[in-house]
């Protein structure tokens, strides 16, 4: 079986650099916050916020042994934070299509803070 990446059958993958501001909370402590996350849009899901690793607290996070293959972005890496297993996700090895995101975490439940 072959597989085309990027368009195929109407699906669609953008990465874009942003300028939105968000933040990832959990348990009233900061994990993340970013002004230069690459908003990440793919057919049929929400905006994922891929944040660079510079603007996550790392330190929190402990790498998981789950994996997962997307055919469009490639295999995901998680980490975890006490209470909430595969919290966040990310591709160390992308797929060309989407190799801005390398090394960039993308959390589940990413806010925008609006009103600045």
């Amino acid at each position: 079986m072959t597989s085309q990446h990027g368009a195929s059958k109407g699906h669609r993958i953008t990465v874009e650099q942003g300028s939105t501001h968000v933040r990832v909370v959990r348990d009233g402590q900061v994990l993340a916050e970013s002004r230069r996350p690459l908003l990440l849009r793919e057919t049929g899901l929400p905006v994922r916020y891929y944040l660079p690793p510079e603007d996550v607290r790392t330190e929190l996070l402990t790498a998981s042994d789950t994996t997962t293959h997307c055919p469009f972005k490639g295999d995901a890496s998680y980490w975890s934070v006490p209470g909430k297993a595969d919290l966040v996700w990310a591709y160390q090895e992308p797929l060309s299509e989407v190799a801005a995101i390398k090394g960039h975490f993308c959390f589940y439940d990413t806010e925008v803070v609006a009103g600045e």
